[in-house]
């Protein structure tokens, strides 16, 4: 059944067409990723099948009572409303009963008659179990507490795309078109929303460069290229053996059309000029064949390893580094001696400090206590999350000239700024385009560009693939591969990370960081294998709270190593703690289905119906908290 579908649309932009009568159609249950180089019109094309945008030409339409929700690269919302009325502005009637709710129990001055009104709400629209997936949104999108009640005019650009993030799932759509969903999540969030999105009933659309995420969630890919739209039916590792094929077709059929056209062309100079004269049918297949001869089949293949500025066995050293702000510790007793060729993943949720860690390595920030002693050699190449900047009368190849003209190769090699920007998908008609009609992922580019042609020898990257497309992504990818220099990178892309570095930072909340041997995934793999020691501590605190035990004291946990050891045995304390958990699950059900009765009836006087809503309210937090550890000892036990 087609819930979506758009014909014959086109695009112009910048002077140029984007795609012209381009089709597509979304049937339910259908999980699309709609993949290709930035500025080929991915976003726009969303933005039109969203209904956001209008195309110059055809029309998109979509079945009857069907809801689509979109979340955008840069989410618009009124900036005048707190974060919670933003999330709950819904015309569905299930969220508008909860959103009163919540409100009504939450304001210790409510009135009688007021929460009265809200339960039969609740029972009327059968809210009570929507209630606790709308919380579980929030929980794992960190949306709690204050930041419901601030304005959304103060939120950060990360806060802002996970608020758009937790409106859209909230609302549960029939169709989902998202626009680089993963920018701005930590690992661990991203990890829980393909789970979320890799659902069979979801009907979706996105566009992401995150190829774990697509692997995980799409069971179709759409490339967008040069205007025309290719469909592959299955993964992200499908369509790669798949893409490679039909560029290798493409590449044989473009290079006979020009061979063919040589001779068609010997031929139209031949004959007469009077059209009437010559046969219609072949030359039409002359316009036919040469269109097809102009057809690009791939850029420069270059293989790019810069030459890496000399590197003097002291690299950097760094002791004892400590920064808090306020209150909050983000750093504590931080000490490393990076060697050459190290290769590192610095990885945390948002907020740990990860950013504040990499301007203290570059001498942007000065640490609290704790010395960075760079050695004399040490170049640094610093992408950060700033936008370019640039003036309106710039070009492309003004923004790399600024920094070099030319750059040397590993081997002795020289490759003019042209070449370096052609192999990073900027052909030379592009080159002299101005900066102001990029796309926000070429701009990205361009910007990452400029750090790399620096000849650094120390590598810095701040969540570098962010906005960028995914062919962008291989061809870095190589090229840091290559790179001879030390190498340190934040990046939410666990595909990017694994294939790029030996061992993580694990910066947690506090400041504590750990040091990893291996890649992202190997660390994840031990995580749920092994738990860390701190949570051993945990566990064990609680089985013997649980058995009326005092716990002894805390020691200092040590940083977590890889283990060839099997998969540990649970305690006798950790078994009888979780067949305690199930009987008391099933008590708090028994007792929440009772209170929803009780308030449903109507029954109660003011002051009981505020108690039963009272205790509804702390029994979902006590089940929310027993099924997490539940879960934690279901996998041990």
């Amino acid at each position: 059944m087609n819930l979506l579908s758009a014909e014959n649309i086109s695009k112009n932009y910048a002077d140029r067409w984007l795609f012209r009568d381009l089709n597509f159609g979304l049937q339910q249950g259908q999980r699309v990723a709609l993949v290709g180089i930035n500025g080929t019109g991915k976003t726009t094309l969303l933005r039109i099948l969203a209904g956001i945008e209008p195309g110059d030409t055809g029309s998109v339409s979509v079945r009857k009572d069907t809801r689509v929700a979109f979340l955008g690269q840069q989410p618009v919302f009124d900036e005048n409303l707190t974060v919670e009325e933003t999330i709950f502005a819904s015309q569905n009637a299930t969220l508008a009963a909860i959103r009163d709710y919540e409100h009504v129990v939450n304001d210790p001055n409510h009135s009688p008659n007021e929460l009265q009104r809200v339960l039969e709400l609740m029972d009327a629209h059968n809210a009570w179990d929507y209630d606790s997936q709308v919380k579980q949104i929030l929980g794992r999108l960190g949306i709690l507490g204050e930041l419901l009640a601030r304005k959304v005019s103060n939120l950060s650009g990360g806060q802002r795309k996970r608020v758009a993030l937790a409106r859209v799932l909230i609302e549960e759509p029939d169709v989902l078109i998202l626009d680089e969903p993963t920018n701005h999540l930590d690992l661990d969030t991203i990890e829980w929303l393909e789970n979320r999105l890799a659902s069979p009933t979801l009907t979706l659309l996105m566009v992401t460069h995150d190829r774990y995420f697509l692997d995980k969630v799409a069971n179709e890919i759409v490339e967008l290229d040069q205007g025309r739209v290719h469909r592959y039916q299955g993964n992200y590792s499908y369509f790669v053996e798949k893409k490679a094929e039909r560029e290798q077709m493409e590449t044989v059929e473009v290079e006979k059309a020009r061979n063919l056209l040589r001779k068609e062309l010997e031929w139209m100079r031949r004959q007469p000029q009077a059209r009437g004269t010559k046969q219609k049918a072949r030359i039409d297949a002359f316009y036919e064949t040469q269109e097809k001869a102009k057809t690009k089949i791939g850029g420069p293949q270059l293989e790019l390893s810069v030459k890496t500025t000399r590197q003097g066995g002291k690299i950097i050293e760094v002791e004892h580094l400590h920064k808090q702000f306020g209150d909050h510790v983000v750093l504590n007793d931080f000490s490393y001696v990076f060697k050459k060729k190290d290769r590192i993943g610095l990885i945390g949720p948002n907020g740990a400090g990860k950013s504040t860690l990499l301007n203290m390595l570059t001498g942007r920030l000065a640490p609290d206590s704790g010395t960075v002693d760079a050695g004399q050699t040490t170049v640094f190449g610093y992408y950060t999350q700033t936008e370019l900047e640039f003036d309106d009368s710039q070009r492309v190849i003004d923004i790399v000239k600024e920094v070099a003209e030319v750059v040397e190769m590993a081997n002795g090699d020289v490759v003019t700024a042209s070449q370096f920007l052609q192999h990073f998908q900027f052909p030379p008609a592009q080159q002299y385009t101005l900066v102001s009609k990029l796309s926000g992922g070429e701009k990205r580019r361009l910007q990452l560009l400029r750090v790399l042609i620096k000849n650094p020898n120390f590598l810095i990257l701040d969540e570098p693939t962010n906005d960028l497309d995914i062919i962008t992504l291989n061809i870095l990818e190589d090229f840091l591969l290559n790179f001879q220099g030390c190498l340190l990178i934040v990046s939410h892309d666990r595909y990017f990370m694994d294939a790029l570095v030996e061992h993580v930072f694990v910066l947690e909340p506090g400041g504590v960081m750990h040091n990893f041997p291996g890649n992202y995934t190997d660390y994840r793999e031990w995580q749920k294998e092994h738990n860390t020691a701190e949570y051993q501590q945990q566990a064990a605190k609680t089985a013997k709270a649980a058995a009326g035990v005092a716990p002894a004291a805390t020691p200092v946990a040590p940083a977590p190593t890889p283990a060839a050891a099997p998969k540990r045995k649970a305690s006798f304390a950790e078994k009888k703690e979780y067949e305690t958990l199930e009987a008391d699950m099933e008590k708090l059900e028994t007792e929440k289905q009772q209170l929803i009765e009780k308030l449903s009836s109507g029954t109660g006087t003011p002051q009981e119906l505020a108690d039963w809503a009272a205790r509804l309210k702390k029994i979902d937090s006590e089940l929310d908290e027993k099924g997490e550890r539940w879960l934690e000892l279901a996998e041990i036990v």
